[in-house]
């Protein structure tokens, strides 16, 4: 899938910067597709035949940490049987995309810094220089200037990665983008899970509605968790999706009991009501399996059921 209508300035820009050797910096919320613009800028490159390696700073441990990025030599830990290369060497002639570089602490720093200066470091345990040949994007949902300010954040290092920065817009400031991405997923889970999937006009007007806190990430989860629970062949409806957080609006199906019109305890009342009936609906009418699927004690669901007028 290509980049979607609302990344158009992102798209070029991209276009610029991804024929150089550039260091860039992605920035944007958590779920934006920050890596999935570090691929794009690769695969654009003249070291797209090349490796793209990605790291997560923020999942491992400092020593842990190190290890990954610049290896070690034989015994130089507790169980280091053997020299292992590094994600530095590992992309060697290609691109090493550091995400979360934000959460890297003070000593890993210093090390990135000579790397990004000399393009040359020195694996754990080891004292003879490696040199490497790398293009490096980093990315990060924090505000490093911020950290910088306060101390935490290298400014050296800051202006070594922030050589292209490159903001990705959160999705619900790209409406247009959400139904080409709901497509594209439906698309890929049909053919992973071997169905036919399509979505309805009110399943795209009801993901439209939705304000995607969790960006394109929860878009992929919500449009995973409906494609898993559907049947073979299906077009999804509005029903058929199940959100991960906040609301979106419903219009209550006939019998739902009515709060005051307008107010908030209506519209929850309708989303719930839709869960249930789509709970239902997935597991061929089993309020036991419909239970456990939407994580409540079976008399919770009878009881709401009831309160709800579902039968």
């Amino acid at each position: 899938m290509g980049l979607d209508r609302g990344l158009a300035a992102v798209g070029q820009l991209i276009a610029r910067i991804a024929p150089t050797d550039a260091t860039v910096m992605i920035r944007g919320e958590s779920g934006t597709g920050k890596e999935l613009i570090a691929r794009e800028i690769h695969e654009r490159s003249a070291r797209k035949k090349a490796p793209f390696i990605r790291t997560n700073c923020a999942a491992f441990s400092e020593g842990v940490l190190e290890s990954e990025l610049f290896g070690h030599e034989a015994g130089s830990f507790t169980g280091a049987q053997r020299s292992r290369l590094g994600r530095f060497e590992q992309a060697n002639g290609g691109t090493l995309f550091l995400d979360e570089i934000g959460d890297v602490s003070p000593a890993i720093q210093v090390k990135l810094l000579r790397v990004l200066q000399e393009r040359e470091f020195e694996r754990v345990g080891g004292n003879a220089p490696v040199k490497v040949d790398i293009r490096i994007i980093a990315a990060t949902h924090r505000n490093l200037e911020e950290l910088v300010k306060d101390g935490t954040f290298r400014g050296d290092l800051f202006y070594r990665l922030n050589v292209v920065p490159l903001q990705l817009p959160p999705l619900r400031e790209r409406p247009t983008d959400i139904d080409a991405l709901a497509n594209h997923f439906a698309k890929r889970f049909s053919v992973e899970m071997g169905k036919k999937l399509t979505l309805s006009a009110s399943a795209s007007a009801a993901l439209r509605a939705y304000d995607w806190p969790g960006n394109v990430r929860e878009l992929r989860n919500v449009l995973e968790r409906a494609a898993v629970l559907a049947d073979a062949e299906m077009t999804l409806e509005a029903s058929d999706l199940i959100f991960d957080m906040g609301t979106r609006p419903t219009t209550p199906a006939a019998g739902t009991p009515r709060a005051p019109a307008g107010s908030v305890f209506e519209s929850i009342a309708a989303e719930e009501r839709a869960r249930i009936e789509a709970a239902l609906r997935q597991t061929a009418g089993s309020v036991t399996r419909s239970a456990k699927l939407l994580g409540m004690p079976r008399t919770t669901l009878s009881d709401r059921m009831k309160k709800l007028g579902i039968t």
